[in-house]
């Protein structure tokens, strides 16, 4: 018998916008899942072949391929992956192997051109992946030849100003498999953004550790003290089919677990000062702040000749959160938005790379720009004019990727090395955990089909 409903506690129960409508009730049941699908190879290897192979996978922005020729490498367990812009405006990917001699025909991170050549022996190929040039084909046997020359192509699409590539022919097309959330995340716009911010660190834990450590915000006060007078846990989840979730994380207004709840902490007069609201003659408490950040956004957008009129309240404030089975999570804001992925190492379950990219929606106007909470210097391209650089720090390296996030790559690899305890017996998960049982249901759906 549940005796907490995750929907019952969120603080926009009531409204009556579309968005914030609560889904259906799915029951993932209450058992126990063995603890080696965080450490077992054989679990890996599995998951690799019957899921990762098998879905669409969240590549990048599309922002990144905005013009033909434009391409980036996509990397992800022991494959990789050239995505590129044809001239038709649609797009392909191609395994970044050359089918002469296997070689890589990419090293770099991404860039643009109007066809691709090994630097092995110099074979040449189209942007769609078709064989141009064979070095000194005369020398080769027409037999030989016949195997094939082109690119191997996978599929590749875009949706809501996303890329995503499919190694599987069978999935069904990326729209359709979007569905369950596809309208919720189109009203932000991400096509108007851009990135501002390319991150990844190399974490000592399973891939699966990091999606939940990030799909549950139950862990705020204990991990992250330094959010609670700002962030609430007091949260709104949807479960929704194929493995998908949301989750509203209210911004702006105390953590259950906070000693204060009425009065202004600096969090909270970051934010206010952030929608325009003077933190100084506010005259409300903490719990009328969220209200009040919502109030100013709408009026500041408007203002602004800017469509806030299709976002909810809880939209304007809180961190909305999208997870997209099986590896990737969205956060969403109407100024920016965060990618999240889990991506698996090439050969150990007990590593994972974590990829994070800050995308932002620029307007040149008085009194907008980026949220304190974005965590980005002066020193950032606003603009969208230059395309950051791809930072990557390794195992044991600092990732630098801000306080909280920093925190939780420091407790990940403790977490990792207690699931291959004999004492643990596998996650005992709350309903604020629902949207953790909804992932690895869905996973092992996938790996027992």
């Amino acid at each position: 018998m549940v005796n907490y409903d995750p929907r019952s506690w969120a603080v926009h129960k009531d409204s009556e916008h579309p968005f914030d409508r609560h889904a259906e009730p799915i029951d993932n049941g209450s058992e126990r899942p063995d603890p080696s699908r965080y450490t077992s190879k054989e679990f890996f290897d599995r998951e690799w072949e019957k899921v990762f192979t098998k879905t669409w996978l969240l590549a990048g922005p599309s922002s990144d391929l905005q013009e033909a020729g434009d391409w980036f490498k996509f990397d992800i367990g022991p494959e990789s992956f050239i995505v590129v812009r044809l001239n038709d405006g649609s797009l392909a990917a191609h395994y970044n192997v050359c089918p002469h001699r296997g070689s890589q025909l990419v090293t770099t991170e991404m860039g643009s051109q109007d066809s691709f050549t090994c630097p092995f022996h110099s074979w040449q190929f189209g942007l769609d992946g078709s064989n141009i040039k064979v070095t000194d084909e005369e020398t080769f046997r027409p037999e030989v030849l016949c195997h094939g020359t082109d690119l191997s192509t996978i599929r590749a699409d875009e949706a809501a100003g996303l890329v995503f590539i499919c190694m599987s022919d069978e999935a069904p097309p990326l729209k359709e498999y979007l569905a369950p959330i596809l309208s919720l995340i189109e009203t932000y716009e991400i096509d108007k953004m851009h990135v501002v911010q390319h991150r990844r660190s190399d974490w000592a834990a399973n891939w699966k550790g990091g999606i939940d450590a990030f799909y549950e915000s139950y862990h705020l006060h204990a991990i992250h003290p330094q959010t609670m007078g700002v962030i609430d846990d007091r949260t709104h989840i949807d479960l929704y089919e194929r493995g998908f979730s949301r989750q509203f994380v209210p911004m702006a207004q105390p953590n259950s677990h906070f000693s204060d709840q009425e009065g202004i902490n600096p969090g909270i007069a970051m934010l206010l000062k952030d929608a325009g609201v003077d933190p100084d003659s506010f005259e409300g408490t903490a719990q009328e702040s969220r209200a009040a950040v919502a109030l100013a956004k709408r009026k500041r957008a408007k203002e602004m000749g800017l469509d806030y009129d299709r976002f909810s309240d809880a939209q304007l404030t809180d961190s909305t959160i999208f997870g997209l089975f099986p590896n990737a999570q969205i956060g969403c804001h109407p100024e920016a938005v965060f990618l999240h992925r889990f991506k698996p190492y090439e050969d150990d379950p007990e590593k994972f790379t974590y990829d994070t990219t800050i995308m932002y929606r620029h307007v040149d106007a008085p009194g907008y720009g980026a949220p304190g909470w974005m965590g980005l210097g002066d020193e950032v391209d606003l603009t969208g004019a230059t395309r950051p650089e791809i930072a990557h720090t390794g195992l044991g390296e600092p990732p630098g990727m801000g306080e909280v996030l920093d925190q939780d790559s420091d407790l990940l690899p403790s977490v990792q090395k207690g699931a291959r305890s004999r004492g643990f017996r596998g996650p005992l998960w709350c309903e604020q955990e629902a949207r953790l049982r909804h992932f690895h249901v869905e996973l092992d759906r996938w790996l027992e089909s």
